[in-house]
């Protein structure tokens, strides 16, 4: 028998060649942007086999296999597999594959999805058809990429300093991505990206993959040469990284991996971004309300929650324009310092002896929003929870973990302490009226086993259980909006992004630093998500002091807020806020609907990006010299409007430094593009920003 080739995907989306074989699993012959005339077959006898989503060594395939598990010994044969197919169905809009490997006694369902933004998602689903326990190591997807691929980026960093992109050429062998923090991290790869030669923003063929897993996790990227079977073949994949005895699988029971989200694009990183940021945009969590302007006070008073001064900061906000007030750390059990007082969420007798109500009624009379942090994951081994149940935390061999942050993770695995926290959680949200909770989680998971596994890892149950203390409150409190936050952006995912409508990009409020930070997560998170806050004079972080102006425009680009002790603003620094906070209620409508533009300049102290109108009638560009220049400011290129219209030049950044006035137009796209405008003076430590609209 012939193998059908079909082809998965429209025209302008992501799409997957599968050729489905009578005696195997179907393969992946090719992953690309399809385009009108995208043809199945073609490719197909220009291709060759391809590789299977699930590569198995008994298809001759020396590389990383998809699948890794053992019986114990029982059952020698069920450590390798030969699935053979049951039921294949696969059409334009996506497939769903049943097979069985008798021998081993498991079962396979892979299931491929088309979704918004012409992303592709997969997973595989693994059953235990046998009557012994199968041990399950690693089950990962993996997609074909062509050989013109060369170079590689992805992501690192550490706490204040989240997605730093790295790049490297691509060799034969596995580039092996790992987290074992027990969240996403903050050198979470993020996009797993490889592409032609000299990718960049705006150009360049690029292809990327995402796992949606808010725990342990692997990207991989792998070159395989297979010699005379076939030529070299590079794959993109990943998925779940299970620990040491983590998933066993009893008869009849089964593991889905998490989705794993692939795309490509042929006009560079920002093709791709946009990819994701349409996903986003039409998932139920995306926000569909202005992004409030946000006053959080934890940088304002730490620990020091003094009714008067709070009340004082909710007056001014007020004043300036500020629509949401956020309540941090310090307000519950004996949380007077960050030792003590985690998973005791009751309001403090000491600091709010009347509850809550007169911050959470004098906010709201000023016509605010009020939003509340939590930490629900975590405790202290000073609070009455841990003193009262020591055994309700993660930890192994009968060993306390070693303390991070002053604080152990409570074991939602178990029933009791999931029920503790909702309890408590489901009385302060429901005896208040809260606007937005801010859900942290401040420590990496080290020894995570349970005692609900007998002390084997819990990792993805602890995971499991997260998302399930999220969804749970979700239904229980719809008109509350939910921010994740994991010392900053160490938990941003496709999955937690299911579940939130903002994160906490970074602890690192030093704008020089956010610059850089903003500009990379946004390659997964559009900017309505992002958290951005204006800091006070001095950075916290850094110990940096930056002009005003030049705060304010890097929190622009950004869901904008403040962290800033503004009792402490003068007379012309809250004059200018106001201002700028009146400039970002103007276009923010623009900037969290817009397609996002990067551009590559040669100048390492010049950045300029922006923001595209969908119908490209408007946009919103910022020129930013982080530096002294090295060389006379480059162009100011605004690509991404209509090459044929006009539009009008209008300079909105209320600070004018450096003195700046661009031609009032009416210019033509395609000028704009090519020629672009004037560069600013040099000017270390300012963003000029420019509206356009077409005339």
């Amino acid at each position: 028998m012939t193998p059908a080739a079909h082809l998965i995907g429209a025209p302008g989306e992501t799409g997957l060649v599968l050729l489905d074989h009578p005696d195997r699993l179907p393969t992946a012959v090719w992953c690309g942007v399809v385009t009108p005339d995208t043809n199945a077959e073609d490719i197909v006898t220009l291709g060759g086999h391809g590789v299977s989503l699930l590569p198995e060594a008994s298809t001759i395939w020396y590389g990383r296999p998809g699948l890794a598990g053992h019986r114990g010994g029982t059952e020698p044969g069920a450590w390798s597999t030969r699935f053979m197919p049951l039921d294949v169905a696969i059409d334009e809009h996506g497939a769903r594959m049943h097979a069985h490997d008798p021998v081993a006694a498991l079962g396979l369902v892979t299931e491929i999805e088309r979704v918004a933004g012409g992303l592709l998602r997969i997973r595989h689903t693994i059953t235990n058809t046998g009557t012994t326990p199968y041990f399950l190591e690693a089950l990962e997807v993996v997609l074909p990429v062509p050989d013109r691929v060369t170079e590689a980026l992805d992501f690192t960093g550490r706490w204040a300093r989240e997605r730093v992109p790295q790049r490297h050429r691509i060799g034969d062998g596995l580039w092996l991505r790992e987290n074992r923090r027990g969240k996403t991290g903050f050198d979470a790869a993020t996009v797993l990206t490889c592409g032609t030669p000299g990718i960049a923003f705006g150009s360049g063929e690029v292809w990327g993959v995402h796992v949606a897993w808010s725990g342990n996790h692997r990207h991989r990227l792998e070159r395989t040469p297979l010699g005379r079977i076939s030529p070299t073949i590079t794959t993109l994949g990943g998925g779940e990284l299970l620990l040491p005895g983590e998933v066993t699988l009893g008869p009849g029971e089964s593991y889905a991996t998490p989705w794993v989200y692939a795309g490509a694009a042929r006009d560079g990183l920002d093709g791709l971004a946009a990819r994701f940021h349409a996903f986003l945009r039409a998932t139920p969590a995306h926000p569909h309300s202005d992004r409030p302007v946000t006053l959080n006070v934890w940088e304002a008073v730490f620990f020091d929650h003094d009714l008067g001064r709070l009340r004082e900061l909710a007056d001014l906000a007020a004043r300036i324009g500020v629509e949401r007030y956020v309540l941090d750390d310090g307000w519950f059990g004996g949380r007077r310092h960050d030792a003590a007082g985690l998973g005791d969420w009751l309001e403090s007798p000491d600091v709010w002896p009347d509850g809550l109500a007169p911050i959470v009624e004098h906010v709201h009379a000023l016509g605010l929003q009020f939003g509340l942090w939590f930490e629900p994951e975590m405790v202290n081994a000073d609070s009455d929870l841990y003193r009262a149940h020591p055994d309700w935390i993660l930890a192994s061999g009968g060993r306390i973990p070693p303390e991070e942050r002053n604080q152990h993770i409570l074991d939602l695995t178990q029933p009791a302490a999931f029920a503790h926290v909702l309890g408590q959680m489901t009385a302060v949200l429901a005896k208040y009226d809260i606007d937005s909770v801010k859900w942290d989680h401040n420590r990496d998971v080290i020894e995570g086993g349970s005692a609900t596994a007998a002390g084997r890892p819990a990792v993805h149950a602890q995971t499991a259980a997260f998302y399930r203390l999220l969804s749970t409150l979700r239904t229980r409190f719809p008109a509350v909006e939910w921010e994740s936050c994991a010392s900053g952006g160490g938990r941003i995912d496709l999955a937690v992004l299911s579940l939130v409508s903002r994160v906490w990009t970074s602890d690192q409020n030093d704008a020089l630093a956010r610059q850089s930070i903003q500009r990379w997560t946004a390659q997964l998170v559009p900017p309505e998500y992002l958290g951005a806050h204006v800091s006070g004079p001095r950075s916290h972080q850094t110990g940096r002091r930056l002009p005003l102006d030049f705060r304010c425009g890097t929190a622009l680009f950004g869901h904008f807020g403040i962290e800033w002790d503004i009792t402490t603003a003068t007379d012309a620094d809250l004059a200018a806020l106001e201002r700028w906070i009146q400039v970002y209620k103007e276009h923010r409508a623009l900037l969290h609907s817009g397609r996002l533009i990067r551009l590559d300049l040669a100048e390492p102290g010049a950045w300029v990006h922006g923001i595209v109108a969908p119908d490209r009638s408007a946009a919103v560009f910022a020129y930013v010299q982080l530096d002294d220049l090295d060389h006379e400011p480059p162009a100011f290129l605004i690509p991404g409007l209509a090459p044929d219209r006009r539009y009008l030049v209008t300079r909105i950044d209320p600070g004018r430094r450096p003195d700046y006035t661009p031609p009032p137009g009416p210019v033509s796209g395609a000028s704009l593009a090519d020629v672009g405008l004037s560069g600013p003076p040099p000017a270390p430590l300012t963003t000029t920003i420019v509206h356009l609209r077409a005339a």
